[in-house]
């Protein structure tokens, strides 16, 4: 076990040493979701009424859940890149865990978003966004938002290693990426679609994602709604989150098993 431990910490520290040599990584988690903050919170924002509150505290829960979806992409990349440029190949004649290999990716990866949630939510204070539970409430927000990087980093992994191509990646998340988040209660009140396609976005699982995260921040939620992932958002998420990572991490080793075996 502190073999394992030891090899996956080298190995967040080897991805996360990567940023001195490409900052822009760096960049492109902070910069993003801070213009994602402004746009929706001032252009949107304008436009947009939600009951209970106003829209840029609404909106703030979405942003913060599209942000670690983005785990998927960045983390699919990620695999793909090393199988190309050889580290996994490299990684096969050493005595190591398949699971430290592919925990050194997710959780840099993860630790890389946590920066942009945390450079997130001070714009977002600045811009009227307000947390009217206490901390307990906030850290238990903030603990859903870690388990769903992860999550999505697994996912991202076990795609990454299935379609080992970084056009077949980025094809495939436009076509997940899109639907599962506008397809929400992400950015917009689920009060005005049509019955048919309200359904849809109530049993969409980020809806349920950002529903327990306003719970906990205290900020508006669609009102109405008395679908059970509507009322209990919290457990809801809690457990689909859970359910992907068990599903995830044992298919995303048997991948890298095979593919470390080429």
């Amino acid at each position: 076990m502190s073999e394992f431990l030891s090899d996956s910490l080298a190995l967040v520290g080897r991805h996360l040493r990567h940023l001195t040599r490409v900052p822009e990584r760096l960049l492109s988690v902070t910069l993003m979701p801070v213009m994602y903050v402004i746009v929706f919170g001032f252009l949107f924002g304008s436009a947009m009424q939600v009951e209970g509150g106003n829209y840029r505290e609404y909106i703030m829960a979405g942003i913060f859940a599209q942000v670690m979806l983005a785990n998927l992409q960045t983390t699919a990349v990620g695999v793909v890149d090393d199988l190309r440029n050889g580290l996994v190949d490299r990684f096969r004649s050493l005595p190591m865990s398949r699971y430290a290999v592919l925990i050194g990716r997710t959780v840099s990866d993860l630790l890389l978003s946590s920066i942009a949630i945390v450079v997130m939510a001070a714009v977002g204070y600045l811009i009227g966004w307000r947390v009217h539970t206490g901390a307990t409430h906030l850290l238990a927000a903030f603990g859903i938002l870690l388990l769903l990087g992860l999550g999505a980093a697994w996912l991202g992994a076990l795609l990454g290693l299935s379609l080992r191509n970084v056009e077949a990646v980025s094809a495939v998340m436009s076509m997940v990426m899109m639907p599962l988040t506008f397809l929400s209660s992400a950015f917009i009140p689920l009060s005005g679609l049509p019955g048919w396609l309200r359904a849809i976005a109530v049993w969409n699982p980020l809806s349920a994602v950002v529903g327990a995260l306003r719970d906990l921040f205290g900020n508006p939620t669609s009102v109405g709604d008395t679908s059970f992932p509507s009322v209990h958002p919290i457990p809801v998420a809690v457990v689909l989150i859970v359910v992907m990572i068990a599903l995830a991490m044992p298919l995303a080793a048997r991948r890298y098993q095979t593919a470390a075996a080429r």
